[in-house]
């Protein structure tokens, strides 16, 4: 089984606006964003109530989000279960996503945000917390020894999400249609969570899944010798961002608590990025996973630490695929942009660079 690079694409990690100026290497390399002075924390200290963030703690994704509520931002954020429709006060339709209450700023992948701004125009994306190179474990048995046969199978994965656009991806790069193969929805929260894909792959009712980590990882070890994975981070890298409001961000109360936490996410992508101990194990005992799998699975993905400066373009591509769900017109590149917000994370750099 392969191993994606641990390094992204190179060019695609500007910092989105200032690209031409900084890469994240410079950032972080040249003039690294120090531990204390915060100048966000003054607004934010005038209100000690705690800036509410919520987002799928099953996810390897989330790992900045709780080294920062760990260290930096412990005590200054709560953390609960959720995703964006948190934001509004809506119930999320993924049923392990159905939070009660109002948050501040949430996360999800960049399919969800595209979802859910048609009634929700005011969302934005203001940081990319990290990057997720998804792949396709299959079995051998099953006659499965290059993409295009996956043709006919039975495939497990989650509708509606970046898993399912990322295999939707991957099967139109061989001239495999979507309906060529039969999905098998797998829900979190229902009668067939993802913990189920690893048996069925063992016994045989599927032939083959894709999901975000660590449930790849624990089909893989399931399934040894008989796994065969496929995986291309050029096709298509999920993009898990932190999204807020455009009403929060214009609060006076709200946004240095939410500039605050931007730059807490930036150091803790960091810490991740030289080394992941601490936040693997926060991830395993936020999402009650086993330590090694989520060590096998961590080179699956990436934190930048950063607002990366592709989001749109991939907005654009994967706006085709979201618009045909619901059978509306997709979004043209002028009308997605107003849904990124780089100017936290603008604030943040002047705050922390040299004028």
């Amino acid at each position: 089984m392969q191993t994606p690079p641990l390094h992204p694409v190179p060019g695609r990690r500007e910092v989105l606006g200032l690209g031409a100026v900084l890469g994240l290497g410079t950032l972080f390399s040249g003039c690294a964003v120090p531990a204390t002075a915060d100048p966000s924390s003054a607004g934010a200290a005038a209100d000690p109530a705690p800036l509410k963030v919520f987002g799928n703690l099953d996810t390897l994704e989330f790992a900045p989000v709780l080294l920062a509520g760990a260290t930096r931002e412990a005590g200054r954020i709560e953390i609960a279960q959720g995703g964006i429709l948190s934001l509004f006060d809506k119930q999320g339709d993924l049923p392990n996503l159905k939070a009660t209450g109002r948050s501040h700023v949430a996360t999800n992948s960049e399919t969800q945000g595209l979802r859910y701004s048609i009634e929700n125009p005011d969302l934005r994306i203001i940081f990319t917390i990290s990057e997720g190179v998804y792949r396709i474990i299959a079995r051998r048995s099953a006659g499965i020894a290059s993409l295009a046969d996956l043709r006919g199978k039975r495939i497990g994965t989650m509708p509606r999400t970046s898993s399912a656009y990322y295999l939707h991806r991957m099967l139109n790069s061989v001239g495999v249609n979507d309906n060529e193969v039969r999905i098998e929805p797998f829900v979190s929260g229902t009668a067939r969570p993802l913990a189920m894909m690893k048996d069925a792959l063992l016994s045989g009712q599927i032939d083959a899944v894709t999901i975000w980590e660590p449930e790849m990882q624990r089909c893989a070890d399931a399934l040894g010798a008989n796994a065969v994975s496929f995986f291309d981070a050029a096709a298509y890298r999920e993009q898990f961002s932190l999204y807020s409001t455009r009403g929060n961000l214009a609060d006076p109360v709200l946004r240095p608590k939410i500039v605050s936490l931007v730059r807490s996410l930036m150091i803790a992508s960091e810490q991740i990025r030289r080394d992941p101990g601490e936040a693997i194990k926060l991830v395993a005992q936020a999402a009650r996973l086993d330590l090694p799998s989520v060590e096998r699975a961590w080179p699956h993905n990436t934190y930048p630490g950063t607002l990366l400066s592709n989001l749109l373009d991939t907005m654009v591509d994967e706006e085709v695929w979201v618009a045909k769900e619901t059978g509306r017109a997709p979004r043209t590149h002028a009308q997605l942009a107003p849904l990124i917000d780089a100017s936290v994370l603008h604030e943040v750099l002047q705050q922390v660079l040299p004028s």
